[in-house]
């Protein structure tokens, strides 16, 4: 006898379909694709269906990372793999001549001039220059918090929050004043920190 859910114990707040798994689902909502193919680029938003894809490369890898032995069927996915080992930056944004090793990384930075949003939230309407952010901000609507403290068990929405977080066990503070050398935890607090500094500067 199948259950009123059939085997699929989900419901997304947004369609109102029922999904085995909500997380995967979202991806159809957040236009989302995470999954790369490491041979063509192509991204996918199932595992399943990268999989599928894979066997459509039928090509010899015959293209070889002489650093890290990585193989591709294609030059140029060799050519942009190694900027991973160069660090090479040869794409510069025009307007405040930031660099990025991908050109993909560059379309995503122009947003921020432009303030083009082209990831809309299906609920609310709410407009995102990144797919990531819509995702995280999904999460506000369903409720779901996938990111659990393995210390205290504490969930997040985010995983940058459960980063955050996780500085209160380890005491770590990754951010450092260049000044004085003091450290914070936050980035935000580094900031407010040295303006005490130049407040300092301006009263000599």
């Amino acid at each position: 006898m199948l259950t009123h859910s059939n085997g699929k114990p989900h419901r997304c707040s947004v369609c109102e379909k029922r999904v085995r798994n909500l997380k995967t689902h979202m991806f159809t909502h957040t236009k989302e694709k995470p999954y790369q193919c490491d041979d063509c680029g192509k991204g996918f938003s199932r595992v399943g269906t990268l999989k599928r894809h894979m066997l459509t490369h039928t090509k010899e890898k015959s293209h070889r990372c002489n650093v890290c032995e990585k193989g591709f069927s294609q030059s140029w996915n060799l050519k942009k793999h190694m900027l991973t080992h160069t660090k090479e930056k040869p794409h510069r944004c025009d307007a405040c001549r930031k660099r990025f090793s991908q050109v993909g990384d560059l379309k995503k930075h122009m947003r921020t001039h432009t303030n083009e949003k082209p990831y809309q939230c299906d609920v609310c309407k709410k407009g995102f220059a990144l797919s990531g952010n819509l995702k995280r901000h999904m999460l506000t609507h369903t409720k779901e918090k996938p990111y659990r403290c393995d210390v205290c068990k504490k969930s997040f929405t985010g995983s940058g929050d459960l980063k955050r977080h996780l500085l209160i066990h380890t005491n770590e503070k990754p951010y450092q004043c260049d000044v004085c050398e003091k450290r914070f935890r936050r980035a935000g607090h580094l900031k407010i920190h040295v303006l005490t500094h130049q407040c300092q500067t301006l009263s000599m």
